[in-house]
C-alpha cells in the first residue's frame, strides 16, 4: 500500500483550521442551546433551508420531515413534550470536526411519556455548519427501540 501526499496551497491549512474551529465553536453553541431548551436561541442557529434527515418513523410524534430553522428547531420542543426530562440522557463519546463538517457520536436514552417505555441506544450526529449556521443535521438512531417505547 502506498500513501501520496496530499498537495495543498500554501496557507491553506489555517484556513482550514479555523472553519474547524468556528465548526466546533457553533456545534458547542447549539448543543449549549439544545440542552438549555432555549428554542428561539436553536432557531437562530439553523439556516433558512436546512438538509435534515432523521429516518421517517410513523409511530414516534416528534420524528416526522423538516426543512426549515423553526420546523428544524421545533424538533427538540416536540421530543421533550414527549418524554419524561427526568429520564432524558445523552452523551457524547466522540466529536469530530474537519472543515465546515462535524460528527457527534455517543449513546441517548429516555422514556416516552404516555406509554412509560423506555429507549436507548448509540446515535450518530453530522452537523455542516456554513456562515455560522447549521445547514445539514443527519441524525442516525436507534429507532426500532424508539418506536417500541412509542407503541402502547
Amino acid at each position: 500500500m502506498t500513501v501520496k501526499p496530499v498537495t495543498t496551497k500554501p496557507g491553506s491549512a489555517p484556513i482550514a483550521d479555523s472553519t474547524a474551529e468556528a465548526t466546533r465553536a457553533v456545534v458547542q453553541e447549539f448543543l449549549a442551546a439544545r440542552l438549555a431548551g432555549d428554542t428561539e436561541r436553536i432557531v437562530a442557529f439553523f439556516a433558512d433551508e436546512v438538509d435534515w434527515l432523521l429516518a421517517e418513523n410513523p409511530v414516534v410524534p416528534w420524528i416526522r420531515p423538516r426543512s426549515t430553522a423553526a420546523e428544524c428547531a421545533a424538533q427538540s420542543a416536540e421530543l421533550a413534550a414527549h418524554t419524561v426530562p427526568e429520564d432524558a440522557r445523552a452523551s457524547v463519546d466522540t466529536f469530530l470536526v474537519d472543515g465546515a463538517d462535524a460528527v457527534l457520536m455517543g449513546h441517548l436514552s429516555g422514556t416516552v411519556r404516555s406509554t412509560g417505555k423506555s429507549f436507548e441506544g448509540p446515535f450518530a450526529l453530522h452537523l455542516t455548519v456554513e456562515d455560522g449556521r447549521v445547514t445539514r443535521h443527519h441524525l442516525y438512531e436507534n429507532s426500532l427501540s424508539i418506536a417500541g417505547a412509542c407503541t402502547p
